[in-house]
């Protein structure tokens, strides 16, 4: 019984939050699985982490990978945004059938979308989900399934966060719009509407919050939905303000912040299924939306929030857009993780 206590399956090890949560488990003293397709061998053992060979999409396989676990993080979405409505939903009942089986907690990593602008400027944890966009209603649906599993006997954490970013969160708005994954920061293409403010959260924050939820998974009631506080930009302008600053301080050059290019994805949506769902969420940078809740420093007594400064220092350093410090940066990606889709 001990072992199974602490050994946990997350689905997304490759991506931005599940490999963050996978090596925060892993550093915690937990045994990690992973799921990837196309492994040359069934089973991998790299940087403490289990990787078997499958498919989140093939409820055969993530039953298997679930053997023995007492947690199932499910932090799996599709590349590129492809194929939402075909995938998301049967990735997640395998999960909770998975779950079901073991005994095991759902650990999910929520967004924003699942809200329309009548629960506008500010989300609570109780607030009313009406979306009003596709993904949106996906999504929603998702956390539906999930609270009705928790009626049967499932326990489920949900923690729902702002835009990620990261050293590791590589496909993300902070690293593929702001700034460029690998390339010297020259200029800072800023997305909110002026003087719109805007939700953001340092994904090691974020992390560490969902690990430690999950240490206290047994004092929590079967359904939990926590926000995160994580970094508001009130003005719309502090997050560029930041990545200015820290690349002056280590660079001796301030890169000049700009608008975002929204009409570029305008022209490029018809053509590029990214683009074309990167503009459907323009909405959310052009009101504020503020993720607000108490229910993390009631539980943890405090919420994990890493200064903003040093957030984005340790951003830009693994993201290859400062030099590397000591050659730590990308040190830290064992899985040789593939891009994750926004959240």
């Amino acid at each position: 019984m001990q072992g199974k206590t602490k050994t946990a399956l997350v689905l997304g090890a490759s991506g931005g939050i599940g490999g963050e949560v996978a090596r925060r488990l892993r550093d915690a003293g937990w045994t990690v699985k992973a799921l990837r397709r196309g492994l040359a061998s069934a089973h991998e053992l790299r940087e403490g982490l289990h990787w078997l060979r499958g498919d989140a999409l093939n409820a055969t396989d993530v039953r298997q990978a679930a053997r023995g676990c007492s947690v199932i993080v499910h932090a799996v979405n599709p590349p590129g945004y492809r194929d939402w409505d075909r995938v998301v939903l049967p990735m997640l009942d395998h999960t909770v059938a998975a779950a079901h089986a073991e005994g095991a907690t759902v650990v999910l990593p929520g967004t924003v979308y699942n809200y329309g602008p009548d629960a506008f400027p500010t989300l609570a944890e109780d607030s009313p989900q009406h979306p009003v966009t596709r993904k949106g209603a996906i999504r929603a649906e998702m956390e539906g399934r999930l609270r009705a599993a928790s009626g049967a006997g499932l326990r489920v954490i949900i923690v729902r966060a702002g835009d990620f970013f990261g050293p590791q969160a590589r496909n993300s708005w902070f690293s593929q719009g702001m700034v460029k994954v690998g390339r010297p920061v020259k200029s800072i293409a800023n997305p909110p509407a002026p003087g719109v403010g805007h939700q953001w959260a340092y994904l090691p924050d974020v992390a560490q919050a969902m690990v430690e939820l999950i240490e206290r998974r047994d004092t929590l009631p079967p359904f939990n939905n926590f926000h995160m506080n994580g970094h508001w930009d009130a003005t719309g302008r502090e997050m560029a303000e930041a990545i200015q600053r820290v690349v002056a301080r280590e660079t001796g050059q301030a890169p000049r912040i700009a608008r975002f290019p929204w009409w570029l994805l305008t022209l490029a949506s018809p053509f590029v299924k990214t683009f074309h769902e990167m503009r459907e969420m323009r909405y959310l940078w052009q009101r504020p939306v503020r993720l607000a809740g108490t229910g993390l420093a009631r539980v943890l007594g405090r919420e994990p929030h890493t200064p903003l400064d040093d957030a984005v220092a340790a951003a830009l350093h693994g993201l290859g857009c400062l030099p590397a410090i000591g050659g730590q940066a990308g040190r830290d990606n064992p899985a040789g993780h593939l891009p994750a889709t926004f959240p």
